[in-house]
């Protein structure tokens, strides 16, 4: 973080959309401020394009003379239901907004609003660091305005709330995830203060919709150290109401003297292995796999006296809980979705492959399997591999390097990846005179076996004379 002077604050904001507003304002004699978190990202150096003008008064009013000056390379949107306007220019967005003092009822998080002054408008703000304001107005350009010492918390890296904090999450509780999220993504602490009142406040959680609570779920993957986020919902409470899933993996249990891992901090370190090897946002969809991959593991779950603790085809019980989860969260039910449910499905596949001894045809199923998207199955299984046990850890990964090896030299020699066969279900009804049937289906099952396990070649004329001498056989 640097601490700006005066001078470097007035520098910052030598922009012409920064001046134009100035002078506008001033034309109109309304008294105005850049708040919120473009002003944090000033002292922070992190870039922005997202800047929220707070006007005392009306802030369309505002937007609508600063796009008039601005003419038609400006795109205004006026939201009157709400007092407030958008204007986009030159990759820029600017909300415009009176300043407002908001008042709350207790079984929803949309305020009564009514006009107010700066203070007022800093009173309802979420965090202390959100608060801090920059007057554009000419005669006090630059001048920040902290009444909540904003500035303190940001060089010590501190998430406290302006106000009573058990108020801030009651009023709104999506600032309770809000919370989470800017210290997970800024790696800031949360305020003893304001962390007691997550754990007071956290059944209010239940009155925001899945999508705001994915919307910020998202935001934490997609952090350079996840984890945090998640040890925090977990601490304050909130996790086990909106993730149940993700926090029935948490805990150990021991019997005869033989424990299993904490599932929970275990798939924490996997999506922050993830996390490492990724760039955000490209990589959300993989993370997301990586924050599931064991999610059926509490459903697997037993006790053999021989082996031990048990997890027996938790990949597949987890491949089902995909659709879910992603339904209760309000997360997207399509291609992405079907993404994360493969590679929660395929996941042990290449580590048990290195386990044994690397085949070519147990490597031509799971390229086959994998599709396109066996880059990302071993990047996630790669970060699985998460064993305190050096000598263990090192011996998985000298296997893995061979599956990865096996992965390519396959691929080239027989294009397995999005592979079509030779010969095609509709083929093979011509062939032996048969309608759509079980038949067809056994005889088409029993060719891609074949060609998985380098029986037969993927040519036309060596599965034409394999289905020959297998129908006779089969069917």
């Amino acid at each position: 973080m640097k601490l700006l002077t005066d001078e470097e604050l007035r520098q910052a904001l030598d922009k012409d959309i920064f001046h134009l507003i100035s002078e506008t304002a001033d034309e109109l004699g309304l008294e105005c401020y850049v708040i919120g978190g473009y002003v944090r990202d000033l002292f922070l150096e992190r870039p922005s394009n997202d800047i929220d003008v707070v006007v005392i008064g009306s802030g369309i009013q505002l937007a609508s003379a600063v796009q008039k000056k601005l003419g038609k390379k400006a795109h205004l949107s006026v939201f009157k239901n709400f007092g407030t306007a958008q204007l986009k220019w030159k990759g820029m967005e600017v909300e415009f907004v009176g300043a407002r003092k908001e008042s709350y009822s207790h079984n929803s998080r949309k305020p009564v609003v009514e006009d107010g002054t700066i203070e007022d408008d800093q009173n309802r703000r979420d965090f202390t660091i959100n608060a801090m304001a920059l007057c554009l107005n000419r005669d006090r350009f630059g001048e920040l305005v902290d009444p909540f010492d904003g500035l303190y918390d940001l060089e010590d890296g501190i998430i406290a709330t302006p106000l009573d904090p058990d108020i801030t999450f009651s009023d709104d509780p999506l600032r309770m995830m809000r919370c989470i999220r800017f210290a997970t993504q800024l790696n800031f602490f949360i305020e003893d203060e304001t962390f007691e009142a997550l754990e007071r406040n956290k059944e209010r959680i239940k009155i925001i919709s899945g999508e705001r609570i994915a919307e910020e779920l998202n935001k934490i993957i997609l952090s350079p150290t996840p984890s945090k986020g998640f040890i925090d919902l977990e601490r304050c409470g909130l996790l086990e109401i909106i993730f149940p899933e993700l926090y029935a993996l948490e805990g150990v249990e021991t019997r005869n003297g033989r424990a299993h891992k904490d599932n929970f901090y275990h798939t924490l370190e996997v999506l922050d292995n993830v996390a490492k090897q990724t760039d955000a946002p490209d990589s959300l969809w993989l993370r997301w796999a990586a924050l599931l991959h064991d999610i059926g593991k509490p459903k697997s779950k037993k006790w053999d006296n021989t082996l031990g603790w048990t997890f027996h085809n938790h990949n597949y019980i987890g491949e089902k809980m995909v659709p879910q989860i992603f339904r209760r969260m309000k997360l997207p039910m399509n291609e992405k979705m079907k993404y994360v449910e493969k590679l929660v499905g395929l996941h042990m596949r290449p580590i048990a492959i290195a386990d044994d001894e690397v085949t070519d045809s147990a490597v031509r199923r799971l390229l086959f399997e994998a599709g396109d998207d066996i880059d990302d199955l071993m990047l996630l299984c790669n970060a699985d591999i998460t064993s305190k046990n050096e000598s263990r850890k090192q011996q998985f990964r000298q296997n893995f390097a061979l599956v990865k090896e096996k992965l390519v030299a396959i691929e080239e020699k027989d294009r397995i990846r999005n592979m079509k066969f030779a010969v095609d279900g509709e083929e093979i009804m011509k062939m032996f005179n048969l309608q759509p049937s079980r038949e067809v289906g056994i005889l088409k099952n029993a060719m891609k076996e074949a060609i998985l396990d380098g029986i037969i070649p993927n040519e036309h004329d060596a599965c034409v004379e394999f289905l020959k001498k297998t129908k006779g056989v089969l069917c």
